[in-house]
């Protein structure tokens, strides 16, 4: 089974992939943690990334490419995987289709997630990081003073600037302009498939199953 998982921020693209990496035993690709991972190892083109990043400068597709092209070489991936993250424009979907058939394979599945603007502000507005492990936590009675900590790293809990009210219309707009034309392209290929990602995240694992096994 390969998956890509497409959404807006907020939409729960991280814990649905979550839940198929356990129901189809398959790894979830983010490509945050993968370029991380690339740097950390002081691989060949984890240099490349690390020399962009510290000259302030955003990682370029042809770079990402080859990262993704390792892990999916790689064991890790025999048996299919999860793309969280990638592509978000036509350039890195038309690279990613022409490494697939490079690699000999496909992508079975586009699930786009769906969820209205005003529930998606709500749900960024809501949330809390650990600055540790990254791990993300709902604001509630448990999380959300100043001195809450990671459950699972004891890390110091924050809420990113980009979660805030002030900045969550902005990349709503970004992600819509450059992403609609992904939706199309996937669309023109037959493998999107549109869930709306709303109500409890069982009933969301559920739309996404029944989009999966529909012919």
């Amino acid at each position: 089974m390969r998956i890509i998982l497409f959404g807006p921020p907020g939409v729960g693209k991280g814990t649905q992939a979550k839940i198929l990496v356990d129901k189809f035993n398959i790894p979830q690709i983010s490509t945050g943690d993968l370029l991380r991972e690339a740097v950390s190892q002081g691989t060949e083109v984890g240099k490349q990334a690390k020399a962009v990043l510290e000259a302030g400068q955003l990682v370029s597709d042809k770079i990402m490419i080859e990262i993704i092209r390792v892990v999916l070489k790689s064991d890790k991936c025999k048996n299919g995987f999860i793309l969280d993250g990638f592509p978000r424009t036509v350039p890195q979907a038309e690279a990613l289709s022409l490494l697939l058939v490079q690699l000999h394979l496909g992508i079975d599945h586009v699930i786009n997630m769906e969820v209205d603007e005003e529930e998606i502000i709500k749900r960024l507005g809501k949330r809390m990081m650990c600055k540790d492990c990254g791990k993300i936590y709902p604001i509630d009675n448990d999380h959300h003073r100043g001195d809450a900590r990671c459950d699972s790293c004891s890390g110091e809990l924050f809420q990113r600037d980009d979660d805030k009210p002030e900045t969550i219309h902005k990349r709503l707009l970004v992600y819509s302009r450059s992403t609609f034309p992904v939706k199309k392209y996937y669309s023109g290929l037959g493998l999107l498939r549109t869930i709306k990602a709303t109500g409890t995240v069982e009933h969301v694992n559920n739309e996404i199953l029944k989009a999966i096994n529909h012919k």
